[in-house]
């Protein structure tokens, strides 16, 4: 008895036309059923064997290039293991070719199948099959009865096959329909899961205006949801990869992912997908994908071995349009062989998660340019500081987190005629382009009341109020100016004025901090006309000054006497510190920035 081997088969013949039906294919796939015993269907099998007294019964299923059996009795080996024949070894083919019963008293007088390998390796000599239709009609294989021997079929005999043959079918029919059960309810919760995608993506895209990070955060979102792996492509002004995020399910994968993007960059070929995608602005679905498209898509040999790590059995590909429908980039989703293709509703989702990332994209890319400018106009602003022989010098400025609008707050530090250096700092309310225009005519009031005069800070602050009244300029401002004398005898004279603004601090050598507090006085623009007092204090060799603003201080969790606190804290035993790592580590120690933050700090040398 023969099991098929090369050295024993017959030349192939063609199957019937009707076993490659899609529509026939995709009801026996919905079945749920493969080569695997199931007990509804043995049972049928073992009332054939029982009922008609054969010695095989069958339950056979036919696909485009197999038969297989969840419902057998009597097979022999290897075939009773396997559960499953080549179409050389099937009767039931013809069955589903004819769309009829076939009833065989002796096959081997009957030239359709005398020549099937069955007779031999199966033992088929008597042969009786009744279709298994679906709802449709659709033949999807046959209930058999076979003996080993020339047997004359009874009317009755196939009268109960017939009927065991309609009951065979409605449990099949049965199965189909709950497959699509379980497929209706798989694609609700796919579209909730879709609708909660779409929603979450909005919320992650709004959530910055950095463009890496969005991306990164969108790539995150897709995928194991949507994918088993992702590739968000930007493109730049020759049209070509720029910038490529992507991203694995399975983080093993990391390194593969990454490389594979790094490699996309500069090695799409005139044939690749995403390329067109790029150039057309037209989405791409690949329900069925091989190596074979990735080696055709990219220049890169290795990109072909890494996909085939990655996993590629399916793909889609849909653009990132900007305003007016600029093509910025490209997302494509890959799906491996565990996983099931993408679809018609899997590309429109896609295509929408495309639109929402180009407004983003878009979004951030005008908020990094409006930053941009704002940043080069306001340090355009701020001065560079004088070089003084007894004096070192630093100061910083930084615009609060995630905003692009100019900031009021200001420094300044020059030197007088006569030797004096004098220093500033001010914040002007609001934190836009007017309060940054009016910050700049502040500061240039400040220089042209105080420059060559020897009065008293303050009296230049009184003057200052003064001009601003007599101009009727619109300014509300902080400020504290100082006036910092050559020193005598190692140390230097400092006399400041305060208007309204955090007070100064100092920080002597051996690292104690002392702030330089008086009466609080009004905030300029803002007073009637009085006389501004004058407050001295001394700064000898090593000492620091430091001036800043409220953005250094202020939370919207905890009062500025509070802040103040931390502040004085932070700075104890920073005296031994180079002066510009003071400042870089009072910036630092903000965490997220409310507001804009101005430093200027002084030490004598």
């Amino acid at each position: 008895m023969t099991d098929g081997s090369p050295a024993t088969a017959r030349p192939p013949i063609a199957p019937p036309a009707a076993l490659t039906d899609p529509e026939r294919l995709r009801a026996l796939a919905d079945t749920g059923l493969e080569a695997a015993p199931d007990e509804a269907f043995d049972r049928f099998a073992r009332l054939v064997s029982d009922l008609l007294d054969v010695p095989v019964a069958l339950v056979s299923l036919v696909s485009a290039d197999r038969q297989f059996f969840p419902g057998a009795v009597g097979l022999p080996e290897p075939w009773s293991e396997r559960r499953q024949t080549p179409l050389s070894h099937s009767f039931c083919q013809h069955v589903v070719d004819i769309e009829a019963p076939m009833v065989l008293p002796d096959a081997r007088l009957y030239p359709r199948v005398r020549d099937n390998l069955a007779v031999e390796g199966l033992g088929v000599v008597a042969y009786a099959g009744m279709p298994l239709t679906d709802l449709a009609g659709r033949v999807l294989g046959s209930l058999c009865a076979i003996d080993n021997k020339p047997r004359a079929w009874s009317a009755a005999q196939l009268r109960t096959l017939a009927d065991l043959a309609a009951a065979c079918s409605s449990e099949l029919r049965l199965r189909i329909a709950l497959d699509g059960a379980q497929e209706a309810r798989r694609r609700v919760v796919q579209a909730h899961e879709r609708l909660e995608l779409l929603a979450g993506v909005s919320e992650t895209l709004a959530g910055t205006l950095d463009v890496g990070t969005a991306l990164h955060r969108l790539a995150a979102a897709m995928v194991p949801l949507l994918a088993d792996w992702c590739l968000l492509t930007l493109i730049g002004p020759t049209g070509l990869p720029r910038e490529v995020v992507s991203v694995h399910r399975d983080p093993a994968r990391a390194a593969d992912v990454d490389r594979f993007g790094e490699l996309l960059r500069t090695g799409l070929s005139p044939e690749s997908s995403i390329r067109a995608v790029l150039r057309t602005g037209q989405p791409r679905l690949g329900s069925v994908a091989s190596l074979a498209d990735v080696t055709r898509g990219t220049t890169h040999p290795e990109m072909a071995s890494i996909a085939g790590r990655l996993g590629i059995a399916s793909y889609l590909s849909v653009p990132v349009r900007g305003v007016g429908g600029t093509v910025l980039g490209a997302i494509t989703l890959v799906n491996g062989g565990q996983r099931q293709q993408f679809d018609d509703r899997d590309l429109l989702t896609a295509v929408d998660i495309g639109r929402r990332a180009g407004q983003a994209v878009g979004n951030s890319s005008m908020y990094g340019e409006q930053r941009h400018v704002a940043e080069v106009l306001q340090h355009s602003m701020l001065p560079r500081l004088p070089v003084v022989g007894q004096l070192e010098l630093a100061a910083r400025y930084q615009p609060a987190a995630d905003r692009v609008e100019v900031g009021g707050d200001w420094y300044d530090a020059f030197v007088q005629p006569d030797g004096d250096v004098i220093v500033a700092i001010g914040d002007v309310a609001g934190h836009d382009i007017e309060a940054a225009a009016t910050m700049g005519q502040l500061r240039n009031l400040v220089r042209g009341n105080a420059f060559g005069r020897p009065d008293a800070v303050g009296a230049l602050l009184s003057n200052l109020d003064g001009a601003i009244r007599g101009l009727r300029l619109p300014i509300a401002a902080t400020a504290t100016l100082v006036r910092i004398c050559p020193q005598v005898a190692g140390v230097h004279e400092v006399t400041w004025s305060n208007a309204g603004h955090p007070p100064a601090l100092v920080v002597r050598v051996g690292g104690t901090v002392e702030a330089l507090e008086a009466a609080p006085e009004p905030l300029l623009g803002l007073a009637r006309p009085s006389p501004r007092t004058s407050q001295s204090t001394n700064l000898a060799t090593g000492d620091t000054l430091l001036l800043y603003t409220d953005g250094l201080i202020e939370r919207r969790d905890r009062s500025i006497d509070e802040g103040l606190a931390e502040l004085v804290g932070r700075l104890t035993g920073v005296d031994t510190l180079p002066l510009d790592e003071v400042c870089d580590l009072l910036l630092a120690s903000i965490g997220h920035r409310e507001d804009d933050t101005a430093l200027l700090a002084v030490r004598a040398r």
